[in-house]
């Protein structure tokens, strides 16, 4: 079957902020590479490149993601609030088109997976596998969730991993108003039996809380330092990502540097 792909990328972040008050969720970095490129070598991963297979939708600060996004996929601007997980794919059904839908939320943060380092060029150990389990063996009549197993589960042992697989007949009739899958599609799948739970073994994060931000940070570093090329570090790091252009003279530890970023001698 034809496969496309939604990357969510419209929302405020607003338990993000104050991050959030400079940049969309979508584009602030977590191991020095912005979450939506993450969520496009993801894609790219499978096959899936270019702006009639992949869309980006974007709403607030949008013109960052216009400008990020550029000619890699195509960038749905809704033009009032967000419209929601739901909402926002349906703004794109005449770009999907009858096709199947792989949505992915650009906050979800995933490492680990059956294959790896398939994005040339970006750094912070970038994977490129982790969705094909999701894939694997689907025949395009049920809705499949990402999960992870532990605490607040949402679906039996599981609560929700950032990515779905949707039929298209099940997207052809939701409306264009803010709304949201979990509502409109994900339950009342469950209730008609059609919703599959996959497993993901690797790392999760939402990264929509500063302190899951961090989390996310700190497992792309791994158990040391992160530094991007062109920072300048003269102080003392543990554990720190540092971004491109940031100095840091002082101390840092278990924190991130964003690029451009600045840590004094005595701080």
């Amino acid at each position: 079957m034809e496969l496309c792909a939604i990357l969510l990328a419209a929302g405020e972040g607003r338990r993000l902020r104050p991050l959030t008050s400079l940049r969309p969720k979508a584009l602030c970095p977590v191991g020095n590479v912005a979450l939506l490129d993450r969520a496009l070598a993801r894609v790219a991963a499978l096959g899936l490149v270019g702006p009639a297979r992949v869309a980006v939708n974007a709403c607030y600060l949008a013109e960052q993601v216009v400008t990020h996004v550029g000619d890699r996929a195509t960038v749905s601007v809704e033009p009032g609030p967000p419209l929601g997980t739901s909402g926002g794919v349906a703004n794109l059904k005449s770009w999907i088109g009858g096709r199947a839908v792989l949505v992915g939320n650009c906050d979800a943060y995933l490492a680990g997976g059956l294959a790896a380092g398939l994005a040339a060029g970006l750094a912070g150990g970038l994977a490129g596998g982790e969705l094909e389990p999701l894939l694997d063996g689907w025949e395009g009549r049920t809705v499949r969730l990402l999960g992870v197993p532990g605490a607040d589960p949402e679906f039996g042992q599981h609560r929700f991993a950032g990515y779905s697989l949707l039929p298209w007949d099940l997207v052809a009739p939701l409306p264009v108003t803010p709304s949201e899958l979990v509502r409109t599609v994900w339950r009342p799948a469950e209730a008609a039996g059609r919703l599959e739970v996959v497993e993901h073994t690797g790392s999760f994060f939402d990264t929509g809380t500063p302190p899951d931000y961090l989390r996310a940070n700190l497992d792309a570093a791994g158990d040391g330092n992160l530094v991007a090329p062109g920072a300048k570090v003269t102080g003392r790091l543990a554990r720190v990502v540092v971004g491109a252009g940031a100095v840091v003279a002082g101390a840092a530890t278990r924190t991130v540097v964003w690029p451009g970023g600045y840590v004094g001698p005595d701080e």
